[in-house]
């Protein structure tokens, strides 16, 4: 066996004569296994939010999105998008035309944000399984009809039980504004509620979908439109999804912007990782607080073991294998209390996931709190909390080194 490792383990588990020793050792692997588990439960919970956030945004936001470089529309036309329309890995490709718009209905006034859609949005969406009142239904017969977040439904009273329509307002393109009848420059059109949806309280706050016919009507356009989505097949690769985007955005040009949901949602998912990061470092800062107490404890046993050092410097032991030995029983401590973390962490998040006992607050998608264990977590976990733990061994060795050099 390595000699080092064989007296640290010695020094580690044999009895101290000063019982303070085994105390603060016991805490400090104690505190270790703590802070180790809670850096593997709350990163793992993080995981579960963002899936969430990611889940609830795939049924609104496409895999793909085409819009214009400059300027608010344009007609899909042309050989990119045959192109994209003769792609196996494409699944569906909707026009949309959106924008914000003045809402009225029963009294009631607001700014919603309009989007309309064609016939294969209608069809295809995944919406439809986040319908909480109602149905996905934008036409019913040639009436036109539309559906709303919770959010808005919520602050202006909209039910597709009553038969009132919403009146959509929207400044007419082709009429300039008149002070004395300001009704004349405005365009408008109603549509009947046939349902409410819910996927996050951001996008439930606003939205309205309605028939792109009737967004057309409103904002004074033939066939142009704001965007295309594209939803891919499932089982889609991320490779394959970003060449289909480069392709598309090569046959566009720069008259055009091609993005994946990512880019869409730049902002949100860049938050998101800040703030999974930041969590990270103020946990790491308070597993190297607790590490300290390897320091005191390490410190008080090479006090104590100074007689056992004069005999194995007697016995021709270098003052290198001397370090060795004690850096190696303050690192068996953090190793220890990170096992133990490792064990706990991984075992609670596996609980949590199979029978969600820790429920969410208040009224929200899921009812337990959502955790997804992921391996690239554990391995950053261990190597940090290793590498900490190596680190503080090694400070009072040093310290104690050089005090005797002098």
């Amino acid at each position: 066996m390595h000699l080092p490792l064989f007296i640290a383990k010695r020094y580690l588990f044999a009895k101290k004569s000063h019982n303070v020793i085994n105390i603060i050792s016991a805490i400090s692997a104690i505190g270790m296994a703590v802070g180790t588990a809670a850096l593997v439960i709350i990163l793992s919970v993080y995981n579960g939010f963002d899936s969430l956030v990611k889940s609830s945004l795939s049924n609104v936001e496409p895999d793909i999105l085409i819009t214009p470089s400059k300027g608010k529309v344009f007609i899909p036309e042309g050989e990119a998008f045959d192109w994209a329309y003769d792609q196996p890995a494409i699944k569906t490709m909707s026009s949309i035309l959106q924008d914000n718009v003045y809402i009225s209905y029963d009294g009631h006034n607001g700014i919603a944000m309009g989007k309309g859609v064609d016939r294969v949005y209608e069809e295809e969406s995944p919406i439809r399984d986040h319908m909480i009142e109602g149905k996905f239904a934008l036409h019913h017969g040639e009436i036109p009809m539309g559906v709303v977040g919770s959010g808005l439904s919520y602050s202006m009273e909209i039910s597709h039980r009553f038969l009132a329509p919403i009146q959509i307002y929207y400044p007419a393109r082709d009429r300039s504004f008149s002070p004395a009848n300001p009704a004349a420059s405005l365009e408008n059109i109603k549509i009947f509620p046939s349902g409410v949806f819910s996927v996050n309280p951001e996008i439930d706050s606003d939205l309205i979908i309605l028939p792109l016919e009737q967004m057309r009507q409103l904002l004074g356009y033939t066939d142009e439109v704001s965007g295309v989505e594209l939803r891919v097949a499932a089982g889609t690769s991320r490779k394959a999804l970003h060449k289909i985007i480069r392709t598309l955005q090569d046959k566009l040009g720069e008259g055009f912007s091609v993005k994946d949901r990512f880019q869409q949602n730049e902002s949100l998912y860049k938050m998101m990782r800040y703030e999974k990061v930041s969590v990270y470092l103020i946990l790491i800062f308070v597993i190297i607080i607790i590490a300290f107490n390897i320091f005191g404890s390490l410190s008080m046993l090479m006090i104590e073991k100074k007689e056992d050092i004069g005999t194995l410097r007697s016995m021709g032991a270098t003052p290198q294998l001397v370090k060795r030995i004690f850096i190696l029983e303050g690192w068996m401590i953090s190793l220890l209390g990170l096992a133990a973390g490792l064990v706990l962490g991984v075992g609670f998040t596996l609980a949590q996931q199979k029978f969600g006992f820790i429920k969410m607050p208040g009224s929200f998608a899921t009812a337990a709190y959502p955790v997804i264990l992921q391996w690239k977590d554990l391995i950053l976990t261990a190597i940090s909390v290793a590498a900490i733990g190596y680190l503080i061994a090694l400070l009072p060795v040093l310290s104690e080194s050089r005090r005797h050099s002098r």
